[in-house]
């Protein structure tokens, strides 16, 4: 993919730029696109790890990483995107190796929880997470949380 650019920052190394575009991509996903209103903002930005590919300044992939302790007991990964104008071109799967292995050495561990929207348990269980408990509602969308270790 032409001018595809993978970038991993905490909330301090961000630029407003950079975060503004992070934001507007996770708006465009989760409350546009899945006709969701729900809190963006909730307080957990500035104790991420966020990895996102962009191409010329356009978020196209994106997730934030959290070390053991801040989410769940566990390390975690969350707010998983790939912006619709790009997918099926396998951004979420790359996204998704480097979010691991990310984990795993910057958090140095392999234990992952996530919460995650049920029709993407599939894809998920392709990365080694299973279900770990039941379905419940998170904002009027089925999710069950998963862990991977």
């Amino acid at each position: 993919m032409n001018n595809l650019i993978w970038k991993i920052k905490t909330f301090n190394e961000l630029s407003t730029k950079e975060f503004h575009e992070i934001l507007k991509a996770r708006i465009n996903v989760f409350i546009v696109e899945q006709t969701c209103p729900y809190p963006e903002l909730d307080g957990y930005d500035q104790e991420a790890v966020h990895l996102w590919a962009e191409i010329e300044g356009d978020v196209v992939a994106y997730c934030r990483l959290f070390d053991s302790g801040i989410k769940y007991k566990e390390a975690s990964i969350g707010r998983v995107l790939t912006n619709q104008n790009y997918r099926k071109r396998n951004l979420g799967r790359t996204l998704l190796r480097f979010a691991i292995n990310t984990v795993e050495s910057r958090f140095r561990t392999s234990s992952i929880r996530i919460s995650a929207q049920n029709y993407l348990l599939p894809f998920y269980r392709e990365f080694g997470f299973v279900e770990v408990g039941e379905t419940y509602l998170e904002d009027d969308i089925p999710h069950t949380e998963m862990k991977r270790d």
